[in-house]
């Protein structure tokens, strides 16, 4: 629902901040005070193409500011996919600069105009001059007879439930058919290829986890390796040409014992030798290198090494191969037992085919049910329209199987007697068309808060007819929200917030006024709206009896 409009710069009107509330908002003011100019400018904060002819004279940017409450979940959806945070209220604004530049944001994230006109149709509909009505588009045809059928029939909703179902289900079939017979047109080459490979991996019988394992091990063998080498080196250090070193420093000891001088004056270094020898000693019987199995290192090095080949193979990591056997081992054994599997899926198929084809033809039964009662619901509308010679149908042709069914469903429409129907989007134009959409939105109203702009709805119309179609905008708004811009008092009467579009002229320069109005200022517009420049005491009470909301 739209909440609030900020506008600057935009034609004639330098600076507007209006607040609008659910129900039904009219806008009325004299011919030429810029009320065209406001759909203008809420347009541009929908996403409508720029024009710098909007950009008010002297000025070099122009804005546009939309507030929103209430959305729904599906566009909420919308916001979240595109990078845009939301949960119950968005604000759009839309700036043009005098260079043709033109920007747009959704709660402060810069989006496209693309981005902003798929969320402007998602939250407004708008009759009238501009051209993105919903339900002239066809594609919406089918989704609004459902949802009348829906509330109409609380059995229609499973129908539809048992439709999507059925035909995913029997896609999903002949999907897997197709795989199977595409497999089969190519089992030769398949099989070999699938029967070598399976083969290999089955004599390989990787384990997970088992690549990690390996290159542990590995890593640890060729340490040990290097350092039996490195013990090797040393031992030869303490075994110089063959004699081992502490027998030579026990040597040495042996001959300073000779040393006839008593006391033996060498007496602490022949102690100190004999502890050196005695510690090369124990050294030299620790650093003894221990034997390498070069067979085990081979032999896991060999199998590490295929491992990663057959994982390079298969595209894979180490850990995959095991899942990889198992995807080819079925493969195979699909081919293998190709022709059981084909006719399962064949008959799968027929199953799902049969189901689908059920259900879809009781949706169309209730469709053809729903599209009688709508034609005869919309056409009891017309003639307080003054659309008494319009006639309303809705075609419902075979299409291409779907999860909705096989339907097209197309609302068609003639405006006079002896013409043919035609799609609704060629059929009507101006005040006839706003007054049919109005006539439709009535019929198909649901309890959501979309937004609805009517323009142009009084366009030949007075009296009782304008009267009706007051009616039927405040029975639309009660579920919604409905802005008017209306020419007609009758309808005017009907406003839960009246505004009142104004031009002003001062120093040369004109500037658009809107203000909301109520007591006698409504009362003295409405009695203006009858009689004109010059208000009577007859259009006063006039007025006073057309205001159904005080």
């Amino acid at each position: 629902m739209l909440t609030r409009l900020y506008i600057s710069n935009i034609v004639l009107i330098e600076r507007l901040n209006l607040e609008f509330g659910a129900g039904l908002n009219i806008l009325t003011g004299e011919t030429g005070a810029g009320k065209s100019i406001l759909l203008d400018a809420l347009a541009l904060a929908l996403g409508a193409r720029s024009d710098t002819g909007l950009i008010r004279h002297g000025c070099d940017t122009a804005t546009v500011i939309a507030e929103f409450d209430c959305i729904s979940h599906e566009l909420i959806s919308f916001l979240t996919d595109n990078g845009i945070e939301s949960e119950d209220s968005l604000i759009l604004r839309r700036t043009l600069s005098a260079d043709g530049k033109s920007r747009a944001w959704a709660n402060d994230t810069p989006i496209s105009i693309k981005t902003l006109k798929q969320i402007g149709d998602a939250l407004v509909e708008i009759h009238g001059q501009f051209a993105n009505h919903t339900l002239l588009n066809p594609e919406t045809h089918r989704t609004a007879l459902d949802t009348f059928s829906a509330k109409n029939n609380p059995k229609y909703n499973q129908l539809l439930d048992d439709v999507r179902v059925n035909y995913n289900e029997y896609h999903s079939a002949i999907n897997q058919l197709h795989n199977l017979q595409d497999m089969l047109e190519k089992s030769a080459t398949e099989r070999e290829f699938l029967e070598h490979n399976v083969r290999e991996l089955e004599s390989l019988n990787v384990h997970i986890g088992e690549e990690e394992e390996l290159s542990t091990k590995r890593t640890a063998m060729m340490n040990a390796e290097k350092d039996a080498a490195i013990l090797s080196d040393a031992t030869a250090a303490l075994n110089p040409r063959g004699e081992s070193l502490d027998e030579q420093i026990y040597s040495v000891a042996h001959i300073l014992q000779r040393i006839k001088t008593e006391p033996n004056p060498y007496a602490e270094q022949i102690d100190a030798l004999y502890n050196a020898a005695q510690i090369i000693s124990d050294v030299t019987e620790h650093l003894t290198p221990t034997d390498v199995d070069t067979d085990s290192l081979d032999a896991t090095e060999e199998r590490l090494f295929a491992i990663r080949a057959a994982a390079r193979k298969h595209r894979v990591t180490a850990d995959e191969l095991p899942a990889k056997l198992a995807e080819m081992s079925a493969q195979l054994n699909t081919i293998e037992n190709s022709d059981a599997e084909l006719h399962r899926l064949q008959s799968a198929v027929k199953l799902a085919q049969s189901k689908f084809e059920k259900s879809s033809a009781e949706l169309t039964a209730a469709r053809t049910v729903a599209a009688t009662d709508l034609r005869n619901q919309i056409l009891a509308e017309l003639p307080d329209l003054k659309l008494g010679n319009a006639d309303f149908m809705v075609e419902c042709t075979p299409t291409k199987p779907s999860a909705t069914g096989v339907d097209n469903i197309v609302f068609m429409i003639k405006t006079n007697p002896g013409m043919p129907f035609a799609p609704l989007h060629r059929a009507a134009s101006g005040g006839e068309l706003a007054r049919l959409m109005l006539a439709m939105r009535v019929v198909l109203s649901t309890n959501d808060t979309h937004t609805f702009i009517f323009d142009e709805i009084d366009t030949g119309i007075s009296g009782a007819t304008a009267s009706a179609v007051g009616l039927r905008l405040n029975k639309l708004a009660r579920n919604s929200q409905a802005l008017v811009i209306t020419h007609s008092a009758q309808v005017a009467g009907y406003a839960d917030k009246h505004f009142k579009i104004a031009k002003h002229t001062q120093n040369d320069s004109t500037t658009t006024t809107v203000t909301e109005i109520s007591g006698d200022d409504r009362i003295n517009e409405i009695a203006r709206i009858i009689s004109g420049a010059e208000i009577t005491p007859e259009s006063l009470a006039t007025a006073r009896t057309l205001i159904k909301n005080n």
